[in-house]
């Protein structure tokens, strides 16, 4: 099939439909697995690691399974907790819960120390559940196991709220995000509309891609501005948001509806400078700014305006999974289970034109952005007040 990871792009890749094997490479009696979780929260994370245990029990016979605690740390020489056992008894009810039972940390040890407590505690497959910084480490754990010619497979079960991998059409957590901050969205519509030029602005997660944002936006159906980071909006001056708004509020019953990327508007703010253990940049906060801007802005044109700020990133991806995350989450643990079992390694399990495929860690390639002639944005800009020339 055609792959187009980003507009534009010509390359073409033959995708491995993912799913079991004929034979199988590891003897389900002397198997031992571990899972382990990465990076930020994401509605979902107890669900995979459920379906992982359950369907390596299920399926394969193994029920030798561990539990990596705090991501990669706990595959450092000074783990910050040890190992847990995982049976389907300990984690029979988990996916009623946010959150990941296992913890999460960033940044990663050095990959032979890494591999070397792989060795010390018997781990014939590792299951890496992550964003890019996570499936980037998989993959050097893998390279350095290839090195040493081990028989340890390494599989990726990709996550981010901000649905931003290549060849996951939709990552897992992704619709519940969506629900969550739609509702978010909800409540400072009605806190727009309780005064007079009220204005509403609702930040949501999206550091690089403003696929949630975008969503949340089409959901709702009140927004009124969709800011996001792969589009440089104007500010100030005749084509400008601030202008717009003020226009918009007297032409349209005196309140709006602002949803915002955390990523956006990074040619106006610019970063901190700092980074987190990740080396991801942390950003200044677009949200504040806005709502600076705008109180600032209408001051010195003499006009009231009463502006209501709500961050509720944390709630978004904290909650559990909805049903149909649920169901999701669990055909991910169980292609990477069928992956694993089958001897395949330095891989992930992704979602592309409605099937689940095995992507080698080598073709992810760059992040997935949004494009101004995208399907989405269409529907957002039928949805929103903006102008179409922001882009």
């Amino acid at each position: 099939m055609d792959i187009r990871s980003n507009p534009g792009e010509d390359a073409e890749l033959c995708l491995e439909v993912a799913g079991p094997e004929k034979e199988i490479f590891f003897d389900p009696e002397n198997t031992k697995a571990a899972i382990l979780t990465c990076g930020g929260l994401c509605p979902g994370l107890n669900d995979v690691i459920r379906g992982i245990v359950y369907f390596l029990d299920d399926w394969y016979s193994v029920n030798d399974v561990i539990g990596i605690r705090y991501g990669y740390n706990g595959l450092s020489s000074n783990p910050f907790s040890p190992p847990v056992q995982l049976t389907k008894e300990y984690v029979s009810d988990i996916h009623m819960s946010g959150g990941t039972i296992l913890g999460s940390s960033r940044g990663n040890p050095p990959v032979s120390l890494m591999v070397d407590n792989l060795l010390n505690m018997g781990i014939d497959m590792l299951f890496c559940v992550g964003g890019d910084g996570t499936l980037r480490g998989a993959h050097e754990i893998a390279k350095e196991i290839i090195k040493r010619n081990l028989n340890i497979s390494v599989i990726g079960i990709p996550k981010t709220i901000d649905n931003d991998v290549p060849f996951v059409y939709r990552s897992f957590g992704f619709r519940t995000a969506v629900a969550m901050a739609r509702d978010a969205l909800e409540c400072a519509h009605i806190e727009a509309k309780g005064a007079f030029n009220g204005v509403g602005i609702v930040k949501i997660m999206g550091r690089e891609a403003g696929f949630l944002t975008a969503r949340s936006v089409c959901a709702s159906g009140d927004v009124d501005y969709c800011l996001i980071p792969e589009m440089e909006f104007p500010l100030h001056g005749k084509g400008g948001l601030l202008e717009h708004l003020r226009r918009h509020l007297k032409k349209h019953g005196h309140h709006a509806l602002i949803a915002v990327a955390e990523g956006a508007g990074r040619h106006l703010i610019g970063d901190t400078g700092e980074k987190d253990a990740s080396g991801n940049v942390r950003f200044n906060d677009i949200g504040k700014f806005l709502k600076d801007e705008i109180s600032k802005a209408f001051d010195s044109w003499n006009e009231v305006v009463n502006v209501k700020y709500i961050d509720p990133s944390y709630l978004v991806r904290s909650i559990p999974a909805n049903s149909e995350d649920n169901i999701y989450c669990a055909d991910l643990a169980r292609y990477a289970i069928d992956a694993a079992m089958s001897g395949k390694t330095d891989m992930m399990i992704g979602y592309w034109h409605g099937t689940f495929v095995n992507i080698p860690f080598g073709a992810i390639g760059s992040k997935k952005r949004m494009t101004g002639d995208c399907k989405l944005w269409m529907a957002v800009l039928s949805s929103t007040e903006q102008p179409i020339d922001w882009w």
